[in-house]
């Protein structure tokens, strides 16, 4: 049996595919869309990221496959419907990569809520800013409004209780009764209201017709006079250029974005020199760990989906 990986993956977790499959490692094809179209002509599977579409038209060109490996946990880029109907399986690494992120979240929330580290330059040059920095927020007590109560906003929200954070939420499939409210200790409100209460916001939704652009231009504008705002979940949940023009404008103190509407960022991008602003490129869930769990849970999911967990069972074996 044969597997495309067309992204980049831990050198460990291929090896350990290449013990039962022919492997075609080509992080390179996410830049070539028609040598991955052929690629796959003879592919069993085939493992991805975030940037490869697995849509219709690159279905129809793998008349073999059987499984497909998503080194993380969004699945925006995959055609779920089409695979179903093909009866192909679809292995995101769940879980794998949400202390990574959780940590990129709460990191950059302290940064951004700081607003220290955006004068090295200047500093370095021989000025000093020490009055303009002098005015930092501590965390200690300030509200987060995690937007999304998965694995990853709940572990957010455990490291932001360690901070003696307030921590809010919202999500439209958990109930304001649902137990998970109480268990964690975050209190649950509608979207409208946690924009308005929340000293820092962080989007943990995955990007559907329902919440694109969920953050439009007026809720932005409802959130939290001075309030920093974390994406890392999909960049088209929110609306670029509100975001620019509210930072632009100081009603935010400032934001932090992973994750963007087009990737890379196009240039001429409204965000381009926006102020306070920390752009990063699609990286908040790789870490040397991370990537390390995502690839062996990819590998060992695609084995067991192209061989019914056999040759797993088999390998084990004493």
């Amino acid at each position: 049996m044969h597997i495309v990986i067309s992204e980049f993956m831990d050198t460990p977790a291929i090896e350990a595919l290449r013990q039962r499959f022919d492997v075609r490692y080509a992080p390179d094809l996410v830049e070539q869309r028609d040598a991955l179209l052929q690629a796959v002509s003879d592919a069993d599977g085939l493992i991805v990221r975030n940037r490869s579409q697995v849509d219709a038209a690159l279905l129809a060109a793998a008349p073999r496959l059987r499984a497909v490996g998503r080194l993380g946990v969004g699945l925006d880029n995959i055609d779920q419907a089409g695979c179903a109907a093909r009866g192909i399986a679809v292995v995101p690494a769940t879980g794998a990569n949400a202390r990574a992120v959780a940590e990129y979240v709460i990191g950059t929330t302290l940064a951004l809520l700081r607003g220290a580290y955006f004068s090295s330059e200047a500093v370095a040059a021989g000025q000093w800013p020490r009055p303009a920095l002098s005015q930092g927020l501590e965390a200690q007590g300030r509200t987060l409004g995690i937007v999304g109560f998965g694995g990853i906003g709940r572990l957010v929200a455990r490291l932001a209780h360690g901070l003696d954070m307030r921590v809010i939420g919202c999500d439209a499939a958990l109930p304001p009764d649902h137990p998970v409210w109480e268990e964690t200790g975050v209190a649950a409100m509608p979207l409208d209201a946690l924009l308005a209460q929340s000293d820092a916001v962080t989007l943990h939704l995955p990007l559907t017709a329902g919440t694109r652009h969920l953050l439009d231009a007026g809720r932005i504008a409802g959130l939290r006079p001075g309030a920093v705002l974390v994406n890392t979940s999909r960049g088209g949940i929110l609306d670029e250029a509100a975001l620019a023009g509210a930072l632009r404008a100081g009603h935010l103190r400032g934001a932090a974005l992973d994750v963007f509407d087009q990737e890379p960022l196009p240039a001429g991008s409204p965000l381009a020199g926006a102020p306070n602003l920390i752009l990063t490129p699609h990286i908040a869930g790789l870490t040397q760990e991370a990537n390390t769990r995502v690839s062996d849970m990819v590998a060992a999911g695609v084995t067991i989906a192209l061989t019914g967990g056999a040759e797993v069972s088999a390998a084990s074996a004493p």
